[in-house]
């Protein structure tokens, strides 16, 4: 069966939308480059002028990024302003203590979360357009409050000092937002592409599951004071390993989700609330395909940071070794389906299974086992 691809991405919206958004990448990234010039190295400018191609190309393929990346920016805009240069100000100004400090940012971003998933289960089992359509509005508020607030922790890092600045995806704290957010804009990209709204109610789940690790970590463990680098992380080739890699758990786990929605739609439960399990299997397989190219990039970046850190860009860590198994079980989910012409629910439970090992490979290795990437344990 063909199945279409989505309609957002079949070629680049050529619009004034499209040349405004462009124009806005180029002055901020202009912008961040006359002010941080003299204190970025000659990788640091690329990775910047990387990200600023990146960001276009993506607005102009995805025409809901032109709207949300600029709302986005001024939100952070707006709490940096708030500042005034004192971080002291994020507990006694009214609108960054409850609303736009990145603690604050981000805890709303928690509260949406929740809601939206309440939204998109109602919606799916009452058949309530209404429902989806505002579960699919407050996934997007989440996802807006998130990425503003690592921007503000961002900056509130820097109020800490200088030497302390850093990009927000060095600890388990920072990269479980990240997650929430790039499994959550991938989900709204399928979502809108496909029309598939139903299908929130079952990605918001693993998304509210990394919700409820946030806060539990955040009240319990005290992990949002913001913190030193560790010698390890201070490098540049974390500003891109660590998000690719995190866009490779965001596609696996999306697809692990949708495998689960697949099987209830094969076992006939909740009969004509959900996409026809051909569909399911389509939007599972793209994003597997964007979860394996990611992770290969991030597999790649990550040897030749250990190579420049350590000396050698393989040392069979638990970590690593981790990684390569998680790499060869979307390799082989892969071939077999492209390969051998597999369908259905032998893939749907596989991409089910795979969400156990990717998760042991983002955690468990921190947590039971030991080695040159310990630094990143509960």
């Amino acid at each position: 069966m063909d199945i279409a691809q989505p309609h957002e991405f079949r070629r680049p919206h050529l619009s004034l939308s499209g040349w405004l958004y462009t124009l806005f990448i180029i002055a901020a990234a202009a912008i961040a480059l006359g002010r941080f010039s003299q204190y970025m190295d000659v990788y640091e400018h690329g990775i910047l002028v990387g990200a600023a191609i990146g960001l276009t190309a993506f607005g102009w393929f995805w025409p809901a990024w032109r709207r949300f990346f600029p709302l986005v920016g001024a939100i952070a805009l707006v709490a940096i302003n708030l500042y005034h240069g004192d971080l002291a100000r994020g507990q006694t100004a009214f609108w960054l203590k409850y609303l736009l400090s990145s603690q604050s940012s981000i805890m709303w971003m928690c509260v949406l979360f929740f809601l939206a998933t309440g939204c998109y289960w109602y919606g799916l089992l009452a058949r309530s357009a209404t429902g989806v359509a505002l579960g699919s509005w407050l996934t997007w508020s989440a996802a807006a409050m998130g990425f503003a607030g690592l921007f503000i922790r961002w900056y509130e890092s820097y109020l800490i000092g200088r030497d302390i600045g850093h990009i927000p995806v060095s600890n388990l704290y920072e990269v479980f937002i990240l997650f929430c957010l790039i499994t959550a804009l991938m989900y709204l990209y399928y979502e809108a592409g496909y029309q598939v709204r139903q299908l929130g109610a079952f990605v918001l789940l693993v998304i509210s599951a990394a919700v409820g690790f946030i806060i539990w970590y955040t009240f319990d463990r005290q992990a949002h004071e913001i913190q030193p680098l560790i010698p390890a992380l201070q490098s540049w080739w974390m500003k891109i390993h660590v998000p690719a890699n995190f866009i490779g758990y965001g596609a696996f786990s999306m697809a692990a989700m949708l495998g689960v929605a697949e099987l209830v739609a094969m076992k006939g439960w909740l009969a004509g609330r959900l996409p026809k399990p051909e569909v399911l299997d389509e939007i599972m397989y793209r994003a597997i395909t964007v979860g394996f190219l990611f992770f290969t990039i991030a597999t790649i970046l990550g040897a030749m940071w250990a190579a420049d850190a350590w000396g050698g860009y393989w040392s069979w860590d638990p970590k690593e070794t981790w990684a390569l198994i998680v790499w060869l079980n979307y390799a082989a989910w892969l071939h077999v389906r492209l390969v051998k012409g597999w369908r259905g629910k032998p893939l749907a439970w596989w991409a089910v299974i795979g969400i156990f090992v990717t998760s042991f490979a983002f955690l468990g290795v921190n947590m039971f086992l030991s080695g040159l990437h310990s630094y990143g344990g509960l």
